[in-house]
């Protein structure tokens, strides 16, 4: 099985049409949105035309695929635009065997871990800064970074993961900036 994650779009239709690109060529089997989908916040500076109408009906073309949780600039008049849930604070799916905890950061993080089943992922946005890693308590937390916004000098990134391997890539041309087996 084959997912695709994705955080942090923040109404910036064309972050949105590159990561459509990807999902085209990658065939996943779900598309996970990891929250902050139409609203930039207002500490956030955007250089990218900003479109929530247009991300919305293109988010809602895809809405049998979505899986969403809420991200801190999420609020229920977003949710008036959107053919699929997105208010939910987590999610919790098996792929392969594989469980994932879903999130956006803000409540559940390396900081302040959910209660979830041993051997199970934390998979949030929210820092827009990818990441792969190992806790001390031997936790694994993904971060696929963000499409839009990223931080820390990282270009804008998404993540796939594909019968056991998780990566993130770049969303310009889908190269691995990070792998995990």
């Amino acid at each position: 099985m084959k997912l695709l994650f994705f955080s942090d779009i923040h109404g910036m239709a064309s972050a949105l049409e590159q990561l459509l690109v990807h999902a085209e060529r990658l065939h996943p089997d779900r598309l996970i949105l990891l929250g902050d989908v139409l609203f930039h916040g207002p500490r956030s500076e955007v250089s990218d035309p900003y479109d929530p109408s247009r991300v919305a009906a293109m988010l809602n073309e895809q809405k049998d695929m979505l899986l969403a949780v809420r991200g801190n600039c999420d609020a229920e008049v977003d949710q008036m635009l959107l053919k699929f849930p997105i208010m939910s604070d987590y999610a919790e799916i098996l792929c392969d065997g594989q469980g994932f905890f879903l999130t956006h950061g803000h409540k559940w993080n390396e900081a302040h871990p959910p209660t979830t089943a041993a051997g199970t992922i934390l998979v949030h946005g929210h820092t827009h800064i990818p990441e792969y890693k190992r806790t001390g308590s031997g936790m694994r937390i993904f971060n696929p970074g963000s499409i839009s916004l990223p931080r820390a000098g990282f270009p804008p990134s998404f993540g796939f993961y594909d019968h056991g391997a998780l990566s993130v890539r770049r969303l310009d041309d889908g190269e691995i900036l990070i792998h995990a087996e």
